[in-house]
């Protein structure tokens, strides 16, 4: 679903894990449209309910002329880690997967990072949410950004606030929700699990190759790991 204020006419696809609950708090608050809850009952969970995150349809980009048309992308690698760290330390989406639960699927709710991401497919497969949020970024976004007035990274949210700001006419705070406590870099993964999710990475980085450069070199990890110890 395209995420419309039609008050302001702004038009945002929403990438799950690119800074879409700081960017729906934002939109939400400036939208006539929406009437929020008093603030001592709203979570992280209130955007996604106002503004629910769905895949790029083309039909829904119908009547859309004269609309700030934008989306945000976030790096590849940053962005699947987070999925670990937030969807699975924080918020426990495996323990309330009803297929393992009840025993339907053979996995742990409390993976570690390696055996989490080394059975990627198995964990989005046996929860909607994991899956939702692990999946390539051009299912959401659609295979092109030619319909966009402007793409934004996720290190310019400072830049969309202030260029919602000047659209609007109305002063626009871009916070920072659903931000992960916890830190996990791909140095904390062991090299056949970075080779588990490399063609993934190079499929999303290919896509984002004009927001983000690979730094796997196209090269498998385990193989550069074993080359530079023969040649040390």
């Amino acid at each position: 679903m395209v995420i419309r204020v039609d008050a302001h006419k702004l038009a945002y696809m929403a990438l799950p894990k690119a800074g879409c609950s700081s960017v729906k708090e934002a939109l939400a608050r400036i939208d006539p449209a929406v009437t929020l809850p008093a603030e001592h009952d709203i979570t992280v969970e209130t955007w996604h309910a106002i503004y629910p995150t769905q895949r790029f349809r083309k039909h829904r980009w119908i009547d859309l002329d004269g609309h700030f048309r934008f989306c945000v992308v976030r790096d590849p690698i940053k962005r699947l880690l987070s999925v670990y760290t937030n969807r699975v330390l924080e918020f426990g989406d495996l323990r309330n997967s009803r297929n393992i639960r009840r025993g339907h699927v053979d996995l742990p709710v409390d993976p570690d990072p390696d055996f989490f991401f080394t059975n990627l497919e198995a964990y989005k497969a046996a929860s909607s949410s994991i899956n939702h949020h692990a999946i390539a970024a051009d299912i959401f976004l659609g295979g092109a950004f030619n319909r966009y007035s402007r793409v934004y990274r996720t290190e310019e949210l400072g830049q969309l606030a202030w260029d919602l700001s000047l659209w609007t006419r109305q002063d626009v705070a871009m916070p920072r929700g659903n931000a992960s406590g916890s830190a996990l870099s791909l140095d904390d993964l062991k090299g056949q699990t970075i080779d588990a999710i490399r063609p993934f990475l190079d499929h999303e980085y290919s896509f984002l190759s004009d927001y983000y450069q690979n730094p796997l070199g196209g090269r498998l990890y385990d193989a550069c790991v074993t080359q530079t110890r023969r040649v040390s």
